[in-house]
């Protein structure tokens, strides 16, 4: 995939004293620093169990939830903004999340070179930026390369779940995976998952919020 067109923008919001502290003294124990070798969950988690990857988990209130009530799976969110990150990492260690990790990274570098092929059971894609203005649509996150990536990082009969409050990414997300042959779209289109911010924000604007939830085919 072509990196030099990014999906976000890293703002420059203000961290917290309570977050800065988070990223000093918690991402060393919750953290997982970029690299481009494989990481290895088991090596991570200290278990052998399914692992999940968050794409975007913003302030990790709706990660940290997940995660607590899925014990039996292993999570890794990764994030860009500091002060999402210093947030989930406080909650990391307040509710004692030894399933839950955090890279602080762009995604799609992350999935090229630190996932292993073949090794997610599921990956989050909640409420990514919608890029509305046409001449920014080339910056949204989903476009056909990233769902043959998506592919190969899946195992078989793993899934994609997608959020939007987008009707028009909506239906560029369905319209993309829909037309990889590697994926088949899951007529629920649903699986249970917390309220997020965005989506409450969403909302609140009178948006439709759209699940679309893709597996993973055997080949």
């Amino acid at each position: 995939m072509n990196r030099q067109i990014r999906s976000y923008v890293l703002r420059q919001g203000r961290t917290t004293a309570a977050q800065q502290r988070a990223l000093d003294e918690l991402f060393p124990r919750f953290g997982i620093a970029f690299s481009n070798e494989p990481v290895n969950p088991r090596e991570v988690f200290n278990r052998t169990a399914p692992l999940v990857l968050e794409i975007g988990s913003g302030m990790g209130e709706t990660t940290a939830e997940i995660a607590q009530h899925n014990p039996a799976i292993d999570f890794i969110a990764v994030e860009v903004h500091g002060p999402g990150v210093g947030s989930l990492l406080k909650k990391i260690d307040v509710l004692d999340l030894e399933n839950l990790r955090v890279i602080r990274h762009d995604a799609v570098e992350v999935l090229q070179r630190m996932v292993p092929d073949g090794s997610l059971a599921g990956m989050h894609l909640f409420f990514p930026d919608p890029w509305p203005k046409k001449r920014h649509h080339k910056r949204r996150l989903v476009q056909s390369a990233f769902a043959a990536l998506a592919a190969r990082k899946l195992a078989p009969g793993g899934y994609l779940h997608a959020a939007t409050d987008w009707p028009e990414y909506a239906a560029q997300i369905d319209e993309i995976f829909s037309s990889n042959s590697l994926f088949e779209k899951h007529p629920q289109e649903k699986k249970s998952r917390p309220v997020t911010k965005f989506e409450r924000r969403g909302i609140g604007l009178g948006h439709a919020v759209r699940d679309l939830l893709f597996l993973r085919r055997q080949e």
